[in-house]
């Protein structure tokens, strides 16, 4: 078995893609001054990694590496590719944190199971045009990355709210209010920027797969700009309450140069929701 271990949670993964549309760029063409190019007007996505303040410098449009249709239709099966012709648009992870293990293979508490059935009864939060949150956001459509001296904000394009990323030197806030994208702060270590956030509502989802997160839920992000046009990217999670034990998943993102994310409001021409619940 795949790592969709029940029709529903399949359905739940087809209902996430499906609740926003894929997003063109605002911008087309437009050539960025930050980003060398080539003699024939091609950026040069293999440069050196742009520099600020003396660390590397990440701002971007990026999206994380695509998962092949063929790797979707061999967990999913091959009519995936006819009910859901944006699949090119998505990493695997977004689908599910846990892809190509199999459910025992999994680090679920009971707690964690049991949790799933509740998440899969109401459907997903995109789909009823709630956040995706984190990590969820970065694995779907483009992301904007704005680095300056304090924070790093990131933009979604798929219309999760703004995140916010503080390097001033902050802590964790000790007792959070429960939030969709949490909250982070950042910090150097040599050239990879690490960042801690915590403080996680429990009604988002990791995954169209339902997998949960309680409040206790700790992410810890690595990002590494290898040069301009790639990044690697690193995700720990850490929940006492749904996971055995922590786990980590690696990933790639690519820069989009020369564009830009689009503005996208849910609720406008929103048709998802009428059909929740109905079979």
């Amino acid at each position: 078995m795949g790592p969709m271990a029940a029709p529903t949670m399949k359905l739940s993964a087809i209902l996430l893609v499906s609740a926003t549309l894929p997003l063109a760029a605002q911008w087309l063409n437009y050539p960025d001054a930050q980003i060398p190019h080539k003699k024939d007007g091609t950026p040069n996505l293999t440069a050196p990694a742009p520099r600020r303040n003396g660390k590397p410098d990440i701002s971007g449009v990026w999206q994380a590496e695509r998962t092949p249709i063929s790797e979707f239709t061999r967990v999913l099966g091959d009519n995936i590719a006819y009910l859901q012709i944006d699949l090119n648009d998505a990493s695997k992870y977004a689908l599910d944190i846990f892809w190509g293990l199999k459910r025992e293979e999994q680090p679920l508490r009971p707690e964690a199971v049991e949790r799933m059935k509740q998440l899969a009864s109401q459907g997903p939060p995109a789909a009823r045009c709630l956040p995706t949150g984190v990590p969820t956001g970065l694995f779907f459509y483009p992301f904007k990355t704005i680095q300056t001296p304090g924070e790093i904000v990131v933009l979604f394009g798929e219309g999760d709210p703004p995140r916010q990323i503080y390097t001033d030197g902050r802590s964790l806030p000790a007792d959070p209010q429960p939030s969709w994208m949490g909250y982070s702060v950042g910090k150097w270590e040599g050239d990879t920027l690490a960042v801690e956030t915590n403080g996680f509502t429990e009604a988002s989802w990791l995954d169209g797969s339902g997998h949960p997160r309680s409040e206790q839920m700790r992410i810890r992000e690595l990002y590494h700009r290898r040069d301009i046009g790639h990044m690697d990217l690193e995700v720990t999670f850490e929940d006492p309450k749904y996971y055995t034990r922590p786990f980590t998943i690696k990933t790639g993102l690519d820069l989009i140069p020369d564009s830009d994310i689009l503005e996208f409001v849910c609720a406008e021409n929103e048709k998802d929701r009428a059909h929740m619940g109905k079979p």
